[in-house]
């Protein structure tokens, strides 16, 4: 594999040039607009409540949402394999990590019981992502980005999950649940505009990738503001 080759799989690209795409570049700032929020709502909230030092895990996680922006910066500026690692280990970093706390921190469950269901999740997530790929491929045989999703159905698992997530926070009367039910829409919706992207770009050059990173930007803000808001140790958790 070469780390350097080129890659064009996104409507706005025309040449490998670095500014070839301006604006999928640069709402990658959504992603930096995202983590500052939270740390804002953070400090905030730790100042009215008077709490000393810092919540680690919850940084880590704030920090991470803005390393994807970066990530993603690389990717539609350099465009080559390399900066398209750069772009999605940052994404499923997040996606892990985040997915522990919602179970320890959000929901409330024993650090031992926490890391039995997260085990479990990964396994079912992982295993549903290796099912679509089978099934793309043994469809049509192409590769991501050719599958008639434009390399979309890897984030199924990741929709399901989500709304499954926001029924049990519903079920629950969870505080959470509105801000994960509107992360859980505001996913979906920003899917549909990466999935379409190549498809209109004959009467939208500009394509609508752009969309998925303004949108992603406030699907993880919604998803660090449940996580600074109901995500601290519970005798701390505030209600909005």
């Amino acid at each position: 594999m070469n780390a350097f080759a080129s890659v064009d799989i996104y409507c706005e690209r025309t040449d490998p040039g670095y500014w070839s795409e301006p604006i999928n570049a640069l709402t990658n700032l959504s992603f930096i607009l995202a983590a500052i929020w939270a740390f804002q709502v953070y400090r905030t909230l730790r100042a009215q409540t008077n709490q000393q030092g810092h919540d680690v895990l919850i940084l880590i996680a704030t920090v991470m949402a803005g390393i994807i922006g970066i990530g993603s910066y690389l990717f539609h500026t350099h465009a080559q394999v390399w900066s398209s690692l750069a772009d999605v280990i940052p994404i499923w970093s997040f996606v892990a990590f985040y997915l522990f706390l919602a179970i320890y921190r959000i929901v409330g469950t024993s650090l031992v019981r926490a890391f039995l269901i997260y085990g479990v999740s990964l396994a079912m997530i992982a295993g549903l992502i290796a099912l679509v790929s089978n099934l793309t491929l043994a469809t049509d045989g192409a590769s991501a980005g050719r599958d008639g999703f434009n390399g979309s159905l890897q984030y199924l698992p990741g929709i399901l999950a989500l709304f499954g997530f926001a029924l049990v926070m519903a079920i629950r009367k969870h505080p959470a649940r509105g801000w994960i039910f509107a992360a859980a829409v505001t996913f979906t919706l920003s899917i549909f505009f990466r999935t379409i992207d190549m498809a209109v770009c004959s009467s939208f050059p500009l394509g609508t990738h752009f969309l998925w990173h303004l949108l992603n930007g406030l699907f993880i803000g919604l998803l660090l503001q449940a996580l600074v808001r109901q995500g601290q140790p519970r005798k701390s958790a505030i209600s909005v």
